[in-house]
């Protein structure tokens, strides 16, 4: 993914991302029942670096776990590539944590983009104050051994019911989280730039009094002939 591609998608949102990808009969990208911790105001980019929890068995999920560096949540934040989104599958239960604010701020500190679970954090709060893009379910205190063990990483996994490949690119904005597979990213990106340009020159006309018969979506040659001198003034 280039740079270009990186910094069009910051200023795409994931309501005109899914767009663009359900023409491509894509239908199931957004993360459903993930939000942000806290609101950032500017879009997170990145190549997705994956974790996969599975069900708890309690002989094998002991406090004791954690001791362990090669423990693959501890081994996942360790080594989650810098600018990558760490995703994780945490089987859609916010029962139990996913991780808590010393491992984000780990996250953080190494330089990782963002971090999604379709479960939960604890110290949520604390997570949120953090310069680090953020998304889960819900806040949850317990720690994650007690229903759920990070068992691989770096597998294609399901977060939200969306299916995440390594590498698959994510985008998340102030409402929500989308996965692009990587090899349409670069496309995507340069048909959402495009959207997003008609789409402020549409909300204006709105604003303005106009109709959105014609207008949106654009099916009169005239508010397309508007379109393109509202650009040309605006230079976008």
């Amino acid at each position: 993914m280039s740079p270009e591609t990186i910094e069009a998608l910051r200023h795409v949102s994931v309501a005109t991302l899914a767009t663009a990808l359900y023409k491509r009969g894509l239908r199931s990208q957004v993360i459903q029942d993930v939000r942000p911790l806290k609101p950032k105001g500017r879009n997170m980019v990145g190549p997705a670096f994956t974790l996969r929890y599975m069900p708890a068995r309690e002989d094998r999920n002991q406090l004791v776990e954690f001791r362990n560096p090669e423990h693959p949540q501890r081994k996942a934040i360790e080594t989650c590539p810098p600018g990558c989104v760490m995703v994780m599958d945490s089987r859609k239960d916010a029962r139990a944590a996913s991780a808590g604010d010393i491992l984000v701020t780990r996250l953080m500190m190494r330089g990782v983009e963002g971090v999604v679970t379709d479960g939960g954090f604890r110290d949520a709060m604390n997570i949120g104050e953090l310069d680090i893009h953020s998304y889960h379910h819900r806040p949850s205190s317990p720690t994650n051994l007690t229903l759920n063990e990070a068992i691989e990483i770096n597998v294609p996994i399901g977060c939200g019911d969306a299916p995440v490949f390594p590498g698959d690119i994510l985008v998340g904005d102030d409402d929500s989280v989308i996965v692009l597979p990587a090899h349409l990213a670069n496309e995507i990106a340069a048909e959402a730039t495009e959207m997003t340009a008609y789409e402020d020159f549409a909300i204006e006309r709105v604003r303005g009094g106009a109709t959105i018969v014609g207008l949106y979506p654009a099916t009169k040659e005239e508010n397309l002939e508007a379109f393109k001198e509202w650009r040309a003034k605006a230079g976008r």
